[in-house]
């Protein structure tokens, strides 16, 4: 009876699990910041704020200098990460906000395969830590898109700590101040500012924590809270692969930061500045945290980790720096799209490299794809980057890339990119520059190199032709 019982487990054994494909398989951890700008970064030039966790990606694996995303805001941002494609093939198109967000139909399409199904198809335990920004209404949950595991929120905002915000310094956007006035509020650990012109958004309306489908309250500071989740994770699920995205909603608004965070940056005058660099330290020391979690659980060689941003800073809103990059978040200028992008892997990726070539945030896809030992989706626009990082493959993996978002647009092709941001007819509308001479564009060749920015704007024609019209 007992050798019954022990043959079909032997055989099961022997012929359902792969030891040579489960020893390749790595794990892999996406670390996503929220509006984090260009120059923020200390290995990206930034000497006022340090960030000595995040650097040490750069120093031990590689930093990207051409990086970009598919969208200059959030949620686009976050369906070309997790898909592989230009949003815009499928229909997404737009950033929504608010209320929105659970609107039926708003959100990343069931029939859209994201790279937590791809893996957890693999063999993969999947998790899903932090801003989900891809759909409120329940046919989007992220549980319905491929992750065992979800601790977060749904929108694309969230208060670091709940009202009354004790133990941080919160500035908040007000059309106007007491009184009736322009400029700023200042009363204790509480700051109201007009320097946008319109009130906070109400991001936690119908948008609470959530672990699994279930609300919990928490009253910790929000980034501690999403670091804490991600320890657990990587400590359960060490035996095993396992993907990990952690996408932070540092350093994303509401503006809040820390009282002990705030007394490190006392020299910085400017009270907005400060707090915003109070958030960024703050993300820095949680990254700490992940990699020393990663270091005591002995992965750091069976792990792949990437860091970068979803979008370029909001540098009205928050004071994030895209130098020397022209624009900001929302903008088809490289400040808009052209985001900060490490990778480690150690003792698979050179250290301390720097890579030149134009990559994209859509190449996680393929290339952890790659990495998991499955067969490689149709129809994706990202690539595998580690032939190319390993220098198994010489050239480099894009030579195009298309943005498009209503009236704004652009297209890279080569060392040349267009640009539209005004609503002009034709091709009055765009604005021609040699990017990689002129990285700050702010050299407009159209009028002098209309055949250049004829073979760009047919290129983007043709391309166009290949997108969807918005889902919503």
């Amino acid at each position: 009876m007992y050798l019954k019982t022990l043959i079909p487990l032997l055989f099961a054994l022997n012929f359902c699990i792969n030891p040579q494909l489960l020893a390749e398989q790595p794990n892999i951890i996406i670390l996503l910041a929220d509006d984090l700008g260009y120059g923020e970064l200390g290995c990206q030039g930034n000497p006022q704020i340090p960030t000595p966790h995040i650097d040490s990606l750069a120093q031990e694996g590689m930093r990207f200098t051409q990086a970009y995303v598919t969208a200059p805001n959030c949620s686009p941002s976050r369906a070309g990460l997790l898909t592989g494609k230009i949003p815009t093939r499928f229909g997404y198109e737009f950033n929504p906000i608010g209320a929105r967000n659970e609107d039926p139909g708003t959100g990343l399409p069931p029939a859209e395969q994201t790279l937590a199904e791809l893996l957890h198809d693999q063999g993969y335990t999947t998790g899903l830590i932090g801003k989900w920004h891809l759909g409120g209404a329940a046919d989007y949950h992220p549980y319905r898109h491929g992750f065992d595991e979800f601790f977060g929120f749904m929108h694309e905002g969230h208060y670091f700590v709940p009202p009354p915000y004790q133990g941080v310094t919160t500035m908040l956007r007000r059309k106007a101040i007491p009184g009736g006035g322009k400029g700023r509020w200042i009363s204790d650990q509480l700051i109201y500012s007009t320097h946008m012109g319109y009130d906070e958004p109400d991001y936690d309306a119908n948008n609470p924590i959530i672990r699994g489908g279930q609300p919990v309250v928490e009253t910790e500071y929000l980034t501690d809270v999403f670091t804490r989740e991600a320890v657990s994770f990587i400590d359960r699920h060490q035996d095993k692969p396992f993907f990990l995205y952690l996408a932070y909603n540092a350093v994303h608004s509401p503006l809040q930061g820390k009282q002990a965070d705030m007394q490190r940056f006392q020299k910085i005058e400017d009270v907005h500045r400060r707090v915003f660099a109070a958030m960024l330290s703050s993300l820095d020391q949680s990254v700490g945290q992940i990699l020393k979690q990663v270091h005591s659980a002995n992965l750091d060689r069976k792990t792949l980790i990437v860091f970068l941003s979803d979008n370029g800073g909001p540098t009205r809103e928050l004071t994030s720096s895209n130098l020397p990059l022209r624009g900001e978040k929302g903008s088809m200028y490289e400040g808009g799209l052209r985001i900060p992008f490490l990778m480690r892997w150690t003792g698979t990726l050179p250290a301390g490299q720097i890579y030149q070539a134009p990559v994209s945030s859509m190449d996680l896809f393929s290339t952890s794809a790659a990495l998991s030992g499955a067969k490689m989706p149709d129809h994706l626009d990202g690539r595998n980057l580690m032939p190319y990082l390993l220098k198994e493959k010489t050239g480099v993996p894009h030579t195009e890339f298309f943005w498009r978002q209503g009236k704004r647009a652009a297209l890279r092709l080569g060392d040349w990119k267009i640009v539209k941001m005004r609503g002009k007819p034709g091709a009055a509308a765009w604005e021609l520059y040699r990017i990689t001479d002129d990285l700050s564009e702010q050299n407009n060749l159209a009028s002098e190199r209309q055949d250049k920015l004829q073979e760009l704007l047919t290129r983007w024609n043709e391309l166009n032709s290949q997108m969807k019209p918005a889902l919503f």
